[in-house]
């Protein structure tokens, strides 16, 4: 049976040129989770380990991955408490638009969130079907040579075709209803668990102690160029835990929200993290950390292949690569179909193209959405994944993070009789960790303003965009005093 909109629901929502087909409530507790925990690992870890490593010199890059789960534990309680107050399609489009103003301030917050998306959202999916593409080139060598003996397709790695047509095999997975979704997600899930398990118990059982835990000279001498490097670390390994909150891009097609959201949100994060750390110890037990901190070729590209090959063998190594592939595969696949139902929601509400706003007629899904997000994706395929995961940390913090951060609070205190079914724990100290964790991520690094300024940029293009529009259309803050 179709969902009924609850009025959490866009207020306009039945202008949809499609009014008659809504999102249904199909997302169980147990889909939630595992949609989470997809999106959260990724190829993330299996790429981004020996950057961690060379970030913080030493073993003690284990400081990283706890700095990076203690963020995300106290942003996630952000993303729990707005979620289950806000159960409806979008995430933060519909949590910033409430929080400042939905006919005010709250207009142009969401339509800034949705235009970095437009950017950030393909960056993320670029990463993961990029980094799955590395993991390709370990299987097939010929990949990382150009695609074409001569001519201007002689310098292009076959592994950024791959990346690019790994995103037009997504959408076209996902050009379905969420019910079908939701049983493939259960599968692809159960071989992301395979993947990092194999690596640990991989790892563990030819564990060095000494190897994994040989610290170089000052290791923990709290020097500037010591908070430099554990911010860069911080930066990757946000990157790798980000994801615990794509359920509540499907607010609207969550059963029980209120009950389920806070609880996915939650338990993915304390189930990665505690894998993510016994990931990285049993790497550092099998691979020098001089190695990796200094990785070229498969031992930077491959890194958890080498594990299995150096423990196993090189068949196993393969089999390893195999999975990572289907885990990086999984986690773009719950990526996109969260971020395409972001675009839906707000041309809803009038704040996008309207485009937008239309549901597939049969499956009941925002198939131009999807179709949008993937054909950019598919672009950013061709650039460098240090470069991506840089660009896409910084912009989303900028402009997503810390404003839902400072809003939640902000809505606490303007409206503390709301019902809330779920409330943040030691409240407020977890969002004001969380803002303060993320303004160290961004500004710690070295170089950090290059990153900073393409956030400004699009920031500023976007504001111009929505003020120029605005007056157009006699909106806010243009809008007559007796409109």
């Amino acid at each position: 049976m179709l969902y009924k909109p609850m009025p959490t629901e866009p207020s306009n929502a039945s202008h949809d040129s499609h009014s008659s087909v809504k999102l249904t409530r199909e997302v169980s507790l147990g889909s939630a989770i595992a949609l989470n925990m997809l999106n959260m690992v990724g190829v993330g870890p299996f790429v981004t380990l020996p950057l961690v490593v060379a970030a913080m010199g030493g073993p003690q890059a284990f400081l990283g991955w706890i700095l990076g789960a203690l963020i995300a534990a106290c942003d996630g309680l952000v993303w729990a408490e707005l979620g289950a107050t806000m159960p409806r399609a979008g995430g933060s489009y519909a949590f910033l638009s409430e929080i400042y103003g939905k006919e005010r301030g709250g207009r142009l917050a969401s339509f800034l969130y949705v235009w970095q998306l437009c950017f950030s959202a393909p960056l993320a999916v670029a990463s993961g079907c990029i980094g799955m593409a590395q993991y390709a080139g370990y299987l097939w060598p010929a990949l990382h040579h150009g695609i074409a003996a001569s001519g201007p397709l002689s310098h292009l790695p076959g592994t950024k075709v791959l990346a690019a047509g790994t995103c037009v095999l997504i959408v076209i997975l996902l050009y379905r209803n969420v019910r079908a979704i939701t049983r493939m997600a259960w599968i692809l899930w159960g071989g992301m668990l395979l993947t990092i398990g194999t690596v640990i118990v991989a790892g563990f059982t030819h564990f060095n102690a000494a190897m994994a835990f040989t610290l170089p000279p000052g290791a923990f001498h709290l020097s500037p160029v010591f908070f430099e490097s554990l911010g860069a670390a911080a930066l990757i390994t946000t990157y790798d835990y980000w994801g615990y909150y794509n359920v509540c891009f499907m607010g609207g097609e969550v059963r029980n929200p209120g009950r389920n959201i806070p609880r996915a949100v939650l338990i993915a994060i304390a189930i990665i993290a505690v894998l993510y750390l016994l990931l990285s110890v049993s790497v550092l037990g099998v691979i020098p950390w001089q190695e990796l901190a200094h990785a070229t070729g498969d031992s930077r590209m491959a890194v958890v292949a080498v594990v299995l090959q150096r423990t196993i063998g090189h068949t196993a190594g393969r089999v390893i690569a195999s999975l990572v592939m289907w885990t990086a595969f999984s986690s773009v696949f719950a990526l996109l179909l969260a971020f395409s139902r972001v675009p839906y929601v707000a041309a809803l509400d009038g704040n996008f193209f309207r485009v937008f706003g239309r549901l597939h007629p049969k499956y009941a899904f925002p198939h131009i959405s999807l179709l949008a997000m993937g054909g950019v994706a598919m672009l950013f395929c061709f650039f460098d994944i240090g470069y991506v995961i840089a660009a896409l940390v910084t912009i989303r913090i900028i402009l997503q993070f810390m404003l839902q951060q400072i809003g939640v609070i902000m809505l606490r205190r303007r409206e503390p009789e709301r019902p809330r079914p779920f409330r943040i724990w030691l409240y407020p100290l977890p969002p004001l960790f969380a803002l303060a964790g993320f303004i160290f991520i961004v500004i710690s690094r070295p170089n950090a303003w290059h990153e900073i300024g393409y956030a400004a940029v699009i920031a500023i293009s976007g504001s111009l965009i929505f003020f120029v529009r605005a007056r157009i259309r006699r909106e806010w803050p243009f809008a007559s005093s007796n409109s």
